[in-house]
Protein backbone atom coordinates (compact mmCIF):
# COMPACT_ATOMS: atom_id res chain seq x y z
CA UNK A 1 0.00 0.00 0.00
CA UNK A 2 1.07 3.59 -0.59
CA UNK A 3 0.53 5.63 2.57
CA UNK A 4 0.48 9.42 2.29
CA UNK A 5 1.18 11.76 5.20
CA UNK A 6 0.44 15.39 4.27
CA UNK A 7 1.50 18.41 6.28
CA UNK A 8 -1.31 19.72 8.47
CA UNK A 9 -2.60 23.10 7.28
CA UNK A 10 -5.08 24.03 9.98
CA UNK A 11 -4.10 27.19 11.87
CA UNK A 12 -1.07 26.54 14.11
CA UNK A 13 -1.43 22.79 13.69
CA UNK A 14 2.11 21.48 14.04
CA UNK A 15 1.42 17.82 14.70
CA UNK A 16 2.12 15.12 12.12
CA UNK A 17 0.29 11.81 11.83
CA UNK A 18 3.31 9.49 11.47
CA UNK A 19 6.72 9.73 13.16
CA UNK A 20 9.90 8.24 11.64
CA UNK A 21 9.47 5.07 13.70
CA UNK A 22 6.08 4.53 12.11
CA UNK A 23 7.54 5.00 8.64
CA UNK A 24 10.27 2.49 9.42
CA UNK A 25 7.68 -0.08 10.49
CA UNK A 26 5.60 0.43 7.34
CA UNK A 27 8.59 0.23 5.01
CA UNK A 28 9.82 -2.94 6.71
CA UNK A 29 6.48 -4.53 5.84
CA UNK A 30 6.82 -3.57 2.17
CA UNK A 31 4.71 -0.41 2.05
CA UNK A 32 5.62 2.93 0.48
CA UNK A 33 5.33 6.03 2.64
CA UNK A 34 5.08 9.54 1.20
CA UNK A 35 5.76 12.43 3.58
CA UNK A 36 5.05 15.99 2.49
CA UNK A 37 8.18 18.14 2.57
CA UNK A 38 8.71 19.72 6.01
CA UNK A 39 5.61 17.94 7.30
CA UNK A 40 7.28 16.92 10.55
CA UNK A 41 9.21 20.13 11.25
CA UNK A 42 6.62 21.49 13.68
CA UNK A 43 6.94 18.37 15.82
CA UNK A 44 10.72 18.33 15.65
CA UNK A 45 11.18 15.72 12.91
CA UNK A 46 13.36 16.79 9.97
CA UNK A 47 12.85 15.37 6.48
CA UNK A 48 16.14 13.50 6.85
CA UNK A 49 14.70 11.52 9.76
CA UNK A 50 12.07 10.13 7.39
CA UNK A 51 14.32 9.45 4.40
CA UNK A 52 16.82 7.67 6.65
CA UNK A 53 14.21 4.98 7.37
CA UNK A 54 12.94 4.64 3.81
CA UNK A 55 10.29 7.34 3.54
CA UNK A 56 9.94 9.45 0.40
CA UNK A 57 9.71 13.23 0.74
CA UNK A 58 7.21 14.75 -1.71
CA UNK A 59 7.24 18.49 -2.33
CA UNK A 60 3.97 18.61 -4.29
CA UNK A 61 1.03 17.95 -1.96
CA UNK A 62 -1.32 17.28 -4.89
CA UNK A 63 1.03 14.54 -6.06
CA UNK A 64 1.07 13.02 -2.58
CA UNK A 65 -2.72 12.85 -2.38
CA UNK A 66 -2.96 11.52 -5.95
CA UNK A 67 -0.50 8.67 -5.36
CA UNK A 68 -1.61 7.54 -1.90
CA UNK A 69 -4.02 4.66 -1.32
CA UNK A 70 -4.43 5.76 2.29
CA UNK A 71 -4.04 9.25 3.72
CA UNK A 72 -3.13 9.43 7.41
CA UNK A 73 -3.68 12.83 9.07
CA UNK A 74 -4.18 14.40 12.45
CA UNK A 75 -7.01 16.86 11.82
CA UNK A 76 -10.04 16.65 9.56
CA UNK A 77 -9.64 17.77 5.94
CA UNK A 78 -10.40 21.44 5.39
CA UNK A 79 -11.62 23.24 2.28
CA UNK A 80 -8.29 23.42 0.34
CA UNK A 81 -7.99 19.64 0.71
CA UNK A 82 -11.49 18.63 -0.36
CA UNK A 83 -10.77 18.35 -4.09
CA UNK A 84 -7.73 16.18 -3.44
CA UNK A 85 -9.81 13.36 -1.94
CA UNK A 86 -10.38 10.48 -4.37
CA UNK A 87 -13.20 7.98 -4.58
CA UNK A 88 -12.24 4.84 -2.71
CA UNK A 89 -9.28 6.46 -0.97
CA UNK A 90 -8.95 5.66 2.74
CA UNK A 91 -8.71 8.63 5.12
CA UNK A 92 -7.62 7.82 8.65
CA UNK A 93 -7.78 10.87 10.93
CA UNK A 94 -9.90 12.81 13.40
CA UNK A 95 -13.12 13.93 11.70
CA UNK A 96 -15.61 15.03 14.40
CA UNK A 97 -18.36 14.94 11.78
CA UNK A 98 -21.25 15.72 14.13
CA UNK A 99 -19.97 19.28 14.55
CA UNK A 100 -19.50 19.99 10.82
CA UNK A 101 -22.25 19.35 8.29
CA UNK A 102 -20.24 20.76 5.39
CA UNK A 103 -17.39 18.33 6.02
CA UNK A 104 -19.83 15.44 6.42
CA UNK A 105 -21.57 16.09 3.11
CA UNK A 106 -18.28 16.71 1.33
CA UNK A 107 -16.86 13.37 2.46
CA UNK A 108 -20.03 11.65 1.31
CA UNK A 109 -19.79 13.41 -2.07
CA UNK A 110 -16.14 12.37 -2.48
CA UNK A 111 -17.09 8.70 -1.88
CA UNK A 112 -13.95 7.92 0.11
CA UNK A 113 -13.57 5.62 3.12
CA UNK A 114 -13.55 7.78 6.25
CA UNK A 115 -12.20 6.07 9.36
CA UNK A 116 -12.36 8.41 12.35
CA UNK A 117 -9.90 8.17 15.23
CA UNK A 118 -12.51 9.45 17.66
CA UNK A 119 -15.02 6.62 17.17
CA UNK A 120 -12.66 3.65 17.31
CA UNK A 121 -14.02 2.05 20.47
CA UNK A 122 -12.99 -0.95 22.57
CA UNK A 123 -15.57 -3.32 24.13
CA UNK A 124 -14.91 -1.57 27.46
CA UNK A 125 -16.16 1.69 25.97
CA UNK A 126 -12.67 3.18 25.91
CA UNK A 127 -11.78 5.38 22.92
CA UNK A 128 -8.10 4.49 22.49
CA UNK A 129 -7.30 7.02 19.75
CA UNK A 130 -9.11 9.89 21.46
CA UNK A 131 -7.66 9.23 24.91
CA UNK A 132 -4.12 10.59 24.36
CA UNK A 133 -5.34 13.90 22.93
CA UNK A 134 -8.01 14.13 25.62
CA UNK A 135 -5.26 13.79 28.20
CA UNK A 136 -3.32 16.63 26.58
CA UNK A 137 -6.39 18.84 26.10
CA UNK A 138 -7.60 18.30 29.65
CA UNK A 139 -4.27 19.38 31.07
CA UNK A 140 -4.01 22.31 28.69
CA UNK A 141 -7.52 23.48 29.56
CA UNK A 142 -6.36 24.44 33.04
CA UNK A 143 -3.09 25.89 31.78
CA UNK A 144 -4.93 28.15 29.32
CA UNK A 145 -7.72 28.93 31.76
CA UNK A 146 -5.20 30.07 34.37
CA UNK A 147 -3.62 32.41 31.84
CA UNK A 148 -6.87 34.06 30.83
CA UNK A 149 -7.90 34.58 34.44
CA UNK A 150 -5.06 37.09 34.62
CA UNK A 151 -6.24 40.70 34.58
CA UNK A 152 -3.97 41.69 31.70
CA UNK A 153 -5.67 38.98 29.62
CA UNK A 154 -9.12 40.34 30.46
CA UNK A 155 -9.83 37.97 33.34
CA UNK A 156 -10.96 38.65 36.86
CA UNK A 157 -7.44 38.58 38.27
CA UNK A 158 -7.66 35.38 40.30
CA UNK A 159 -4.71 33.09 40.99
CA UNK A 160 -5.78 29.45 40.76
CA UNK A 161 -4.08 28.36 43.96
CA UNK A 162 -4.64 31.50 46.01
CA UNK A 163 -2.09 32.19 48.78
CA UNK A 164 -2.19 31.76 52.56
CA UNK A 165 -5.06 33.83 53.85
CA UNK A 166 -6.73 34.09 50.43
CA UNK A 167 -9.11 31.44 49.09
CA UNK A 168 -8.10 29.59 45.89
CA UNK A 169 -10.01 29.81 42.63
CA UNK A 170 -13.10 27.71 42.02
CA UNK A 171 -12.70 25.36 39.06
CA UNK A 172 -15.83 23.56 37.84
CA UNK A 173 -15.50 20.66 35.41
CA UNK A 174 -18.47 19.30 33.46
CA UNK A 175 -17.68 15.65 32.81
CA UNK A 176 -15.53 13.16 34.67
CA UNK A 177 -14.03 11.28 31.73
CA UNK A 178 -10.48 11.46 30.43
CA UNK A 179 -10.55 15.22 29.76
CA UNK A 180 -12.23 16.05 33.06
CA UNK A 181 -9.97 13.80 35.09
CA UNK A 182 -6.81 15.27 33.61
CA UNK A 183 -8.12 18.80 34.05
CA UNK A 184 -8.92 18.05 37.68
CA UNK A 185 -5.45 16.69 38.40
CA UNK A 186 -3.78 19.80 37.02
CA UNK A 187 -6.19 22.25 38.68
CA UNK A 188 -5.82 20.45 41.98
CA UNK A 189 -2.05 20.51 41.59
CA UNK A 190 -2.22 24.28 41.18
CA UNK A 191 -4.07 24.38 44.49
CA UNK A 192 -7.52 25.35 43.19
CA UNK A 193 -10.74 24.03 44.68
CA UNK A 194 -12.20 21.71 42.04
CA UNK A 195 -15.72 20.35 41.55
CA UNK A 196 -16.34 17.61 38.98
CA UNK A 197 -19.91 16.99 37.79
CA UNK A 198 -20.94 13.77 36.08
CA UNK A 199 -24.00 11.55 35.63
CA UNK A 200 -22.18 8.28 36.31
CA UNK A 201 -22.25 7.54 40.04
CA UNK A 202 -19.68 4.77 39.71
CA UNK A 203 -17.34 7.21 38.00
CA UNK A 204 -17.92 9.78 40.72
CA UNK A 205 -17.15 7.17 43.38
CA UNK A 206 -13.91 6.30 41.61
CA UNK A 207 -12.90 9.96 41.29
CA UNK A 208 -13.76 10.58 44.92
CA UNK A 209 -11.36 7.77 45.86
CA UNK A 210 -8.40 8.80 43.69
CA UNK A 211 -8.54 12.60 43.69
CA UNK A 212 -6.80 14.78 46.29
CA UNK A 213 -8.71 16.45 49.10
CA UNK A 214 -9.27 19.71 47.21
CA UNK A 215 -11.43 17.93 44.58
CA UNK A 216 -15.13 17.32 45.22
CA UNK A 217 -17.57 15.33 43.10
CA UNK A 218 -21.18 16.22 42.41
CA UNK A 219 -24.01 14.56 40.53
CA UNK A 220 -24.79 16.46 37.33
CA UNK A 221 -28.27 17.90 37.01
CA UNK A 222 -29.61 21.25 35.92
CA UNK A 223 -29.85 22.70 39.43
CA UNK A 224 -26.35 21.63 40.44
CA UNK A 225 -24.84 22.94 37.21
CA UNK A 226 -26.38 26.39 37.70
CA UNK A 227 -25.25 26.56 41.31
CA UNK A 228 -21.71 25.61 40.40
CA UNK A 229 -21.23 27.91 37.41
CA UNK A 230 -22.32 30.85 39.59
CA UNK A 231 -19.32 30.08 41.83
CA UNK A 232 -16.84 29.22 39.09
CA UNK A 233 -13.78 31.24 38.18
CA UNK A 234 -12.88 28.64 35.55
CA UNK A 235 -15.43 26.36 33.86
CA UNK A 236 -14.07 23.43 31.85
CA UNK A 237 -16.38 21.69 29.37
CA UNK A 238 -15.38 18.02 29.21
CA UNK A 239 -18.53 16.25 28.01
CA UNK A 240 -18.29 13.59 25.31
CA UNK A 241 -20.86 11.44 23.52
CA UNK A 242 -18.77 9.31 21.12
CA UNK A 243 -19.27 10.51 17.56
CA UNK A 244 -22.31 12.62 18.47
CA UNK A 245 -22.90 16.31 19.09
CA UNK A 246 -22.22 17.32 22.68
CA UNK A 247 -25.30 18.36 24.70
CA UNK A 248 -25.67 22.04 25.66
CA UNK A 249 -25.52 21.92 29.44
CA UNK A 250 -24.91 25.63 29.93
CA UNK A 251 -27.24 27.94 27.99
CA UNK A 252 -26.50 31.48 26.89
CA UNK A 253 -28.84 32.91 29.51
CA UNK A 254 -26.98 30.94 32.18
CA UNK A 255 -23.84 32.98 31.58
CA UNK A 256 -25.51 35.88 33.40
CA UNK A 257 -25.01 33.86 36.58
CA UNK A 258 -21.26 33.72 36.08
CA UNK A 259 -18.73 36.24 37.35
CA UNK A 260 -17.41 38.96 35.07
CA UNK A 261 -13.95 37.94 33.95
CA UNK A 262 -14.51 34.26 34.59
CA UNK A 263 -13.28 31.85 31.91
CA UNK A 264 -14.87 29.00 29.94
CA UNK A 265 -12.59 26.47 28.26
CA UNK A 266 -14.79 24.06 26.30
CA UNK A 267 -12.75 21.08 25.20
CA UNK A 268 -15.92 19.62 23.66
CA UNK A 269 -15.89 22.33 20.97
CA UNK A 270 -14.79 19.71 18.40
CA UNK A 271 -18.18 18.07 18.92
CA UNK A 272 -20.19 21.30 19.09
CA UNK A 273 -19.42 22.19 22.71
CA UNK A 274 -21.37 21.71 25.95
CA UNK A 275 -21.74 25.47 26.49
CA UNK A 276 -24.31 26.91 24.10
CA UNK A 277 -22.26 30.02 23.28
CA UNK A 278 -19.09 28.24 22.16
CA UNK A 279 -17.82 28.38 18.61
CA UNK A 280 -14.46 27.10 17.33
CA UNK A 281 -11.55 29.52 17.63
CA UNK A 282 -7.91 29.27 16.57
CA UNK A 283 -4.54 29.68 18.21
CA UNK A 284 -4.26 32.97 16.30
CA UNK A 285 -7.47 34.33 17.80
CA UNK A 286 -8.31 32.04 20.72
CA UNK A 287 -10.86 33.96 22.80
CA UNK A 288 -14.02 36.03 22.68
CA UNK A 289 -16.34 37.38 25.37
CA UNK A 290 -20.06 36.74 25.91
CA UNK A 291 -21.92 38.24 28.90
CA UNK A 292 -18.59 39.21 30.44
CA UNK A 293 -17.32 35.61 30.33
CA UNK A 294 -14.12 34.83 28.41
CA UNK A 295 -14.52 31.87 26.05
CA UNK A 296 -11.43 29.90 25.02
CA UNK A 297 -12.57 27.43 22.35
CA UNK A 298 -9.54 26.45 20.27
CA UNK A 299 -10.53 23.33 18.36
CA UNK A 300 -7.02 21.89 18.13
CA UNK A 301 -5.59 22.67 21.55
CA UNK A 302 -2.98 19.87 21.49
CA UNK A 303 -1.50 21.45 18.35
CA UNK A 304 0.13 24.03 20.61
CA UNK A 305 2.34 21.32 22.16
CA UNK A 306 3.05 19.29 19.02
CA UNK A 307 6.07 17.34 20.19
CA UNK A 308 4.22 15.84 23.15
CA UNK A 309 0.97 15.49 21.22
CA UNK A 310 2.45 13.84 18.13
CA UNK A 311 4.30 11.24 20.16
CA UNK A 312 1.26 10.51 22.33
CA UNK A 313 -1.08 10.25 19.35
CA UNK A 314 1.13 8.08 17.17
CA UNK A 315 1.78 5.69 20.05
CA UNK A 316 -1.94 4.94 19.89
CA UNK A 317 -2.67 5.15 16.16
CA UNK A 318 0.32 3.23 14.78
CA UNK A 319 -0.97 -0.32 15.45
CA UNK A 320 -4.26 0.48 13.73
CA UNK A 321 -2.48 2.17 10.81
CA UNK A 322 -0.28 -0.89 10.35
CA UNK A 323 -3.36 -3.12 10.36
CA UNK A 324 -5.06 -1.03 7.69
CA UNK A 325 -1.94 -1.03 5.52
CA UNK A 326 -1.22 -4.75 5.90
CA UNK A 327 -4.74 -6.10 5.45
CA UNK A 328 -6.65 -3.39 3.61
CA UNK A 329 -9.46 -1.54 5.35
CA UNK A 330 -12.16 -4.21 4.87
CA UNK A 331 -10.18 -7.13 6.31
CA UNK A 332 -8.63 -5.00 9.05
CA UNK A 333 -12.06 -3.86 10.22
CA UNK A 334 -13.53 -7.35 9.93
CA UNK A 335 -10.75 -8.62 12.19
CA UNK A 336 -11.00 -5.76 14.69
CA UNK A 337 -14.48 -4.70 15.83
CA UNK A 338 -13.02 -1.67 17.60
CA UNK A 339 -11.55 -0.38 14.35
CA UNK A 340 -14.80 -1.16 12.51
CA UNK A 341 -16.56 1.35 14.77
CA UNK A 342 -14.20 3.97 13.38
CA UNK A 343 -15.80 3.68 9.94
CA UNK A 344 -18.02 6.73 9.48
CA UNK A 345 -18.54 6.83 5.71
CA UNK A 346 -17.95 4.53 2.75
CA UNK A 347 -18.68 5.17 -0.94
CA UNK A 348 -21.09 8.02 -0.24
CA UNK A 349 -22.95 6.18 2.53
CA UNK A 350 -22.92 7.26 6.15
CA UNK A 351 -22.19 4.42 8.57
CA UNK A 352 -22.33 6.21 11.93
CA UNK A 353 -25.88 6.78 13.16
CA UNK A 354 -25.11 9.61 15.58
CA UNK A 355 -23.75 11.74 12.74
CA UNK A 356 -26.82 11.05 10.63
CA UNK A 357 -29.07 12.08 13.51
CA UNK A 358 -27.22 15.38 13.84
CA UNK A 359 -27.96 16.39 10.25
CA UNK A 360 -30.97 14.35 9.19
CA UNK A 361 -28.92 12.11 6.89
CA UNK A 362 -29.83 8.44 6.48
CA UNK A 363 -27.20 6.00 7.68
CA UNK A 364 -26.60 2.29 7.28
CA UNK A 365 -25.11 -0.22 9.68
CA UNK A 366 -21.37 -0.63 9.26
CA UNK A 367 -21.86 -4.38 8.75
CA UNK A 368 -23.37 -3.60 5.34
CA UNK A 369 -20.00 -2.34 4.04
CA UNK A 370 -18.00 -5.15 5.62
Amino acid sequence: MIVGVPKEIKSHENRIAVVPGGVEALVALGHEVLIEKDGGIGSGFEDAAYTSVGGEIVADVDELWARADMIVKVKEPIAPEYDRIREGQVLFTYFHFAADETLTRTILDRKCVAIAYETVQLPTGELPLLTPMSEVAGRMAVQEGAKYLEKNQGGCGVLLGGVPGVLPAEVVILGGGVVGTNAAWIAAGFGAHVTILDLDLDRLRYLSDVMPANVDTLFSNRRNILEQIARADLLVGAVLLPGAKAPSLVLEEDLKLMKDGSVVVDVAVDQGGCVETVRPTTHDDPIYVVEGVIHYCVANMPGAVPRTSTLALTNATSPYMLGLANKGWVRACQDDPALALGINAVDGRLTYAAVGEAFGIDSIDVSEVL
